[in-house]
């Protein structure tokens, strides 16, 4: 096996660029980020979707990132991670790394934040590090990670790892988030308000950031997108997250600001449990991937701004196979005779949307109801909030909703944590076959070898149907002309990405 290493800047670059970013005065601008995410707490560790990770790790620090400009994981918080051997990895601190109180960033602290993330009731992020057998800190600077099998994967499940102080928890346990949350990030944290907003606030001469990036950022929670194209029409807010389409046009005629499109990385798909009927009925699965007119909904709904899947991939992505069509094309006989092969025909089902979470989230599912009806099902429709549906989610308890899953840019992890057997309880689905062909392509170190296994695992899955899989949306973000900011494919804005004209 070649051992893959990343490599970060070296100590002297670091220096250079930390000097060139206080050459010029920064700015004092504080912006605000209208977002659909829920803000939690504090904890770091207590809610694993995609921006708010992003926040956390802008405070603390993860241990690799995602460099999209490179395409690939780099080093964040570290300064080297490399495979020793097939289920051995390496991950090395900087000299000199210290918290924004003065403290310095040890081996501990990543050997602790590990452990928490895996055992501590509190987590929701155990998944990312769930295969991971020994964390041992070789020394003040080094750890080392042994995992259950070989694991390709590491350096992207290590740009989760949000590294928090080990001498700090000692001292106050989960207190620390909230009174001493010290972290090696470019941001500080300023303040949480529980489902209302986060602040952060530049830590001036970090070697990430500029002269003029936000001197101070507010995350604000609007699930509402009216509410979010009201704000920043207002000045509110400067960046604007997940525009529908139907809004797009008023955004593009506001005096200040304009929208910034985007791909995204982020699959939309209907989850069925086969824990609860009809689900585990493989024929009511593959009967609502014949149900839905995807290009219909994309059509008329989206306004033609998403991309169909036929699998949970697409292209740029590791997996992806231009070749593959989706055996399930849109037809409401094929459905029907589905459901009257196995005596289902009329079967009562619920299906759970969000609302104001993804682009025209009620509007898709709504328009999903009649087709599914058409289909041979009776369908009630169940809009909670976000907040509730997501902790249901989580728990296992949402037999058949409409959701995506986003930061797949290396789509092992989540396919993993909705399909594999005990990836997690959100769908609660088993296949030994799919289980050997995921394992099979995070084993693959050589990256055409793993795509060609990712691609097997992925035929494999489709024709199972544990989810139907929708569309990525082509997101829209308002963006206040008195910033630069280009989003990224991914569901986050992050201060260094962000610059005030």
């Amino acid at each position: 096996m070649k051992a893959p290493a990343l490599c970060c800047l070296s100590a002297a670059a670091i220096a250079a660029v930390a000097v060139t970013a206080t050459a010029q005065e920064y700015t004092d601008a504080r912006i605000a980020v209208a977002t659909t995410e829920t803000i939690s707490g504090y904890n770091p560790y207590a809610d694993p979707v995609v921006l708010m990770s992003s926040v956390w790790c802008q405070v603390y620090g993860c241990v690799t990132r995602y460099d999209f400009d490179a395409g690939e994981f780099i080093p964040y918080v570290a300064e080297k991670v490399e495979a020793i051997d097939e289920l051995t990895w390496e991950v090395t601190l900087p000299e000199g790394l210290t918290r924004h109180n003065g403290d310095p960033v040890v081996a501990a602290d990543i050997v602790h934040s590990i452990d928490y993330m895996a055992n501590n009731p509190s987590s929701a992020k155990g998944f990312l590090v769930s295969d991971w057998t020994n964390i041992e800190a070789v020394d003040d600077l080094t750890v080392r990670i042994t995992t259950k099998t070989p694991d390709a994967t590491v350096p992207d499940n290590l740009a989760g790892v949000t590294v928090t102080s080990k001498a700090l928890y000692d001292e106050m346990g989960d207190d620390m988030f909230r009174q001493a949350p010290y972290g090696a990030g470019p941001y500080k944290l300023v303040e949480v308000s529980i489902g209302e907003h986060v602040i952060i606030e530049r830590n001036d001469g970090h070697p990430m950031l500029s002269h003029n990036n936000p001197a101070q950022i507010m995350y604000r929670l609007m699930p509402e997108p009216e509410q979010r194209v009201t704000a920043l029409a207002n000045g509110e807010v400067q960046i604007a997250q997940s525009v529908p389409p139907q809004l797009i046009p008023r955004v593009n005629d506001l005096p200040n600001a304009d929208i910034a499109m985007t791909n995204s990385v982020e699959m939309m798909f209907l989850a069925m449990s086969p824990l609860t009927h009809p689900w585990d009925v493989l024929e009511a699965r593959q009967a609502v991937a014949h149900a839905i007119n995807r290009e219909a909904i994309v059509r008329a709904v989206l306004q033609g701004q998403a991309t169909i899947l036929h699998g949970p991939v697409s292209e740029g992505q590791i997996g992806y196979d231009p070749d593959l069509v989706s055996p399930f094309e849109y037809s409401p006989e094929k459905a029907r005779a589905l459901l009257q092969s196995v005596g289902l025909e009329g079967v009562e089902v619920t299906l759970s949307t969000p609302v104001g979470r993804y682009t025209a989230d009620r509007q898709i599912a709504e328009a999903m109801v009649p087709m599914l009806e058409e289909a041979g099902f009776t369908v009630t429709l169940d809009t909670p909030e976000w907040a509730t549906l997501w902790a249901n989610v989580q728990q296992g308890n949402v037999p058949f909703y409409y959701m995506g899953r986003g930061s797949m840019i290396d789509p092992s992890r989540a396919l993993h944590q909705y399909f594999a057997t005990g990836g997690s309880p959100r769908i609660g689905f088993s296949d030994p076959e799919l289980d050997e062909l995921l394992a099979a392509e995070r084993s693959a170190f050589d990256p055409a070898e793993r795509a060609e296994k990712m691609q097997l695992a992925i035929q494999r899955l489709v024709d199972r149907a544990p989810a139907a899989f929708m569309w990525q949306h082509q997101m829209g973000w308002g963006v206040s002309k008195d910033i630069t900011f280009a989003p990224r494919p991914a569901d986050r804005a992050d201060g260094w990405d962000i610059f005030v004209n």
